[in-house]
């Protein structure tokens, strides 16, 4: 916990505490096979009694369901893939301290990287709110936070790691 106000009455001494919620905001830029590119919002992260909630604020993104994971290493930069230079393959795999090697959605027995999906308005913007039980802020601190092309369906089947397909924006969580 951390003091948030010092209060002194004669000889008694008052220190008011507040739940120390830990908060981390991350940087959301849009990536290619090129690099990082264009900043297309903030997802502020913390923890809370229920896990960990993370409040997206992102604009230019396609309408529709995204899936979004915590990524291995904290490098949204691209990488080869299949003999070519590929968006933000430098992260690496899904968040996987455990090795399970299976995508088993943000309540399974999987990936802990594993997140609900990320619902994109027909504005583009993405503004809803997910929280993951499981998750505390402390756990994903250095790792690359990865929002992909298509939706989720927390199976590995008929499609890898969901189906969600290319990386298309990333940020370090610091």
């Amino acid at each position: 916990m951390k003091p948030s106000t010092l209060l002194i009455y004669g000889p008694l001494l008052f220190i008011s505490l507040q739940a120390g919620a830990d908060t981390a905001t991350v940087t959301i830029n849009s990536i290619d096979g090129q690099g990082v590119g264009a900043v297309l919002g903030t997802v502020k992260i913390s923890d809370t009694p229920h896990g960990l909630a993370l409040k997206p604020k992102l604009t230019n993104l396609s309408p529709g369901k995204h899936g979004w994971h915590i990524h291995q290493t904290p490098d949204c930069g691209p990488a080869e893939k299949d003999g070519k230079m590929a968006a933000g393959m430098a992260a690496g795999g899904h968040y996987d301290p455990a090795t399970t090697n299976k995508h088993a959605g943000p309540k399974g027995t999987g990936h802990m990287g594993d997140l609900p999906v990320l619902v994109v308005a027909a504005n583009g913007k993405a503004t809803k709110g997910v929280t993951v039980a499981r998750l505390k802020l402390a756990d994903i601190k250095g790792r690359a936070l990865m929002i992909h092309a298509g939706g989720d369906n927390y199976a590995d089947k008929p499609k890898p790691l969901g189906g969600g397909g290319g990386r298309i924006a990333c940020g370090i969580i610091n």
